[in-house]
């Protein structure tokens, strides 16, 4: 016995995708932003690792898919104006401040 289905429909190409201005991307990336430069100018000599826990349980920004890693490229990235980073050898990790924080080294 073998069954047989039998389907008579036109398949249509996907409409394509809506061109926006990606209000609400653009809206995450100046929170994020913010938030960060508000971190760091409060925490001198902090790690990626304490700005995401500070975003993640402090400030709601959990789902935003935050890790370290995330942090570490965007700061260079889309902050390097603002906020300069020196090596923690103690700990072997960057650090963050504000451009002429008086925590950086003086090499920077």
């Amino acid at each position: 016995m073998v069954s047989l289905i039998w389907v008579n429909s036109d398949f249509y190409f996907m409409p394509p995708r809506r061109e926006g201005k990606g209000s609400q991307k653009q809206a995450r990336y100046e929170r994020l932003k913010n938030e960060i430069l508000k971190f760091v100018g409060a925490n001198p000599g902090c790690s990626a690792q304490s700005i995401v826990a500070s975003l993640s349980n402090d400030r709601s920004m959990r789902n935003h898919g935050l890790t370290p890693r995330k942090v570490g490229f965007f700061i260079p990235r889309h902050l390097g104006q603002y906020l300069v980073w020196w090596q923690d050898h103690t700990a072997g990790r960057r650090v963050y401040g504000e451009t002429g924080c008086s925590e950086a080294p003086d090499n920077r």
